[in-house]
């Protein structure tokens, strides 16, 4: 696999020219046109069996060998997020309000110069490589369940999948078998009261008031309904009370979410959350419409092919360090890949060591170090040289 790794390292540039071109077009999830026409023409020059529109706007792409073996599929994304860039950089995004802030601009140019690679040395394979490119990871309920209908996964003995991770440092793997990502659920609230002059608060139903009690009470049921030794996490990330100074607020609208890996947890979660609601709306006078998402479920790494991640990055790079990760609270619709399939998820070390301040994932000023794609692209083919014994 030298030889691989070799030939990664001659198309850097290439990788790190398609990371920059796409950082400078992103485009929404669901609304991507662009993207998904420049990952299959590209794999169209490549000669390689491409079919477009997948679930929607995924692109499906097959490299065939004429050697008998398995088929493994490789999954990347590739849209962005709805913030305005700040970070002043050649390749800043030309697109007003819509922004790369999560590096699947990276995670595309990855994959694709991967398969320019494995192209190229074709005759050396065996089996089959599909490469997915996923549209819509970042927003509910996503591509994956789409492409999975239309056919992404026919045939495909295993899946992985990585995330460059820039809070971890470069030359560093994560990994982990079982629930390594939670399910991601959200929930809407509006709470109706009975607005009023801020000078004769007896005459009205204060809804701020109201919100402000019920979120205090959230806080509640982490800690004193869910078992300590499982996880959930309960966040408003919304309150929203628009008035003028002197007004009482008519209404508040709340959003928020909920992460969990147990199912049983997630349900009763849920509930609770409707119970504290009808509670402090009821003591105050107030009604309420309550709205619950269930996102994306869990990520749960198959054990075998999680050892196989872990081994191919040992195998990877003399210098990386590989370690067990602790489960995270973040979500992926990966998770749904993995349902079907055996596979695993991992995370690359993507710190930027030149930036001052390390900006997170969905932040304006979001970026990372471009080796780390180079590092990917190597998991991957060593991936590929275990399954498929190259």
């Amino acid at each position: 696999m030298n030889q691989i790794y070799i030939e990664l390292q001659n198309h850097f540039e290439e990788m790190v020219a398609i990371r920059r071109y796409l950082h400078e077009r992103p485009e929404l999830s669901f609304e991507e046109v662009h993207t998904p026409s420049f990952i299959a023409n590209y794999h169209k020059e490549l000669g390689l069996q491409v079919r477009e529109q997948v679930g929607g706007r995924g692109v499906v792409a097959t490299l065939h060998t004429n050697k008998p073996g398995r088929t493994i599929a490789l999954r990347a994304d590739f849209d962005a997020l709805a913030i305005q860039e700040l970070n002043d950089v050649p390749y800043k995004s030309k697109n007003d309000g819509v922004m790369h802030a999560c590096g699947h601009d990276g995670h595309t140019a990855t994959l694709l110069v991967l398969a320019k690679v494995l192209t190229s040395i074709r005759e050396q394979l065996s089996g089959t490589i599909v490469f997915i490119h996923q549209h819509a990871e970042e927003l509910a309920p996503g591509g994956a369940i789409a492409m999975i209908e239309d056919g992404c996964l026919e045939g495909v003995d295993e899946i992985y999948g990585a995330h460059l991770w820039s809070p971890l440092a470069l030359n560093t793997v994560q990994y982990l078998a079982g629930p390594i990502m939670a399910a991601a659920d959200r929930f809407e609230i509006k709470v109706q009261g009975k607005g009023g002059h801020g000078a004769q608060p007896h005459e009205t139903v204060d809804a701020v008031v109201v919100a402000a009690q019920f979120v205090t009470q959230l806080q509640t049921i982490v800690a004193r309904t869910v078992d300590p030794l499982q996880a959930a996490v309960v966040s408003v990330g919304n309150f929203e009370a628009i008035n003028p100074f002197n007004v009482i607020a008519d209404h508040v609208n709340l959003q928020g979410t909920v992460r969990t890996f147990n199912e049983d947890v997630r349900q009763e979660v849920k509930k609770k959350i409707e119970q504290h609601l009808a509670g402090v709306c009821t003591a105050y006078g107030a009604t309420y419409d309550y709205h619950y998402v269930e996102g994306y479920p869990p990520v749960v790494n198959h054990e075998e092919q999680t050892e196989v991640v872990a081994e191919a990055a040992r195998k990877s790079l003399a210098n990386l360090n590989v370690e067990q990760c602790k489960p995270m609270m973040i979500g992926e619709d990966f998770a749904y890949y993995l349902q079907h399939v055996p596979g695993a998820f991992f995370f690359v070390g993507a710190k930027d060591s030149n930036a001052d301040i390390q900006y997170p994932h969905h932040h304006a000023r979001f970026n990372f170090d471009e080796k780390a794609m180079l590092h990917t692209a190597s998991i991957f083919s060593e991936i590929l040289a275990a399954r498929l014994q190259m």
